[in-house]
Order: C-alpha cells, then sequence, then structure tokens
C-alpha cells in the first residue's frame, strides 16, 4: 500500500550521530510537554497570579503610607481664593441680592399682568 511518494529526510552517516539526534529531539519535547502542562495548570496559574497581585498591592499600599506620612508631617498652608473666583462669587451673589429685590417689590411684576 504504498502511496509511491519518497520523502528525503536526511539520514545520519553514523548510527551515534543518529542517537544523538534522537536525544536532542527527545530533550525537545520533553521541554514542550512541560511547557504545555504548566500552561493547562490553571489551578497553579491562579495562585501565582494571586500571589503576584497580592504582593503588587501590598507595595503599593506601603508606598501610599509612607507618602501620607510625609505630607502629614508637612505644615498646612492655606491659599486665598483666586481673584478671579472671589469676582464671580460678588457678581453672582449681587445680582442675587438684586433680583431678591426686585422680585420683593408688590409692583415689580404689574407690568406682566397687562
Amino acid at each position: 500500500m504504498s502511496s509511491g511518494t519518497t520523502y528525503d529526510f536526511p539520514r545520519p552517516d553514523q548510527p551515534q550521530q543518529l542517537h544523538e539526534e534522537i536525544a536532542q529531539t527527545r530533550a525537545e519535547l520533553g521541554g514542550t510537554v512541560e511547557a504545555l502542562a504548566a500552561k493547562s495548570d490553571v489551578k497553579t496559574r491562579a495562585k501565582r497570579a494571586l500571589h503576584d497581585t497580592t504582593g503588587r498591592a501590598r507595595r503599593q499600599v506601603a508606598a501610599i503610607r509612607k507618602r501620607a506620612g510625609e505630607i502629614s508631617q508637612q505644615p498646612t498652608v492655606r491659599r486665598a481664593a483666586p481673584p478671579a473666583a472671589a469676582a464671580i462669587l460678588a457678581a453672582v451673589l449681587g445680582t442675587t441680592v438684586t433680583v431678591a429685590g426686585v422680585l420683593a417689590r408688590p409692583d415689580s411684576l404689574t407690568h406682566l399682568r397687562r
């Protein structure tokens, strides 16, 4: 039942060379099998990811605590509101007082009733 196809594989001339190639191929396949087994071990991978994430979170918390301690040691400096904000606040308050005063007069809305 030959299909008539011939394969042209390089054939080593010496049996020792053939044995070395077989040993090298086995080692490569062994590494590949180990890598596939490690990838398919979901439980171990999940534990490793959890451990890595926990460690990273702990380092971040420690850094934040350190920074918070440094900031708490600094004196508090209160800054005045910028002049533009004060001007806007004055304008809004002035407008509110004016509108309230106009609406409080009984004759202020008589022109709307006509």
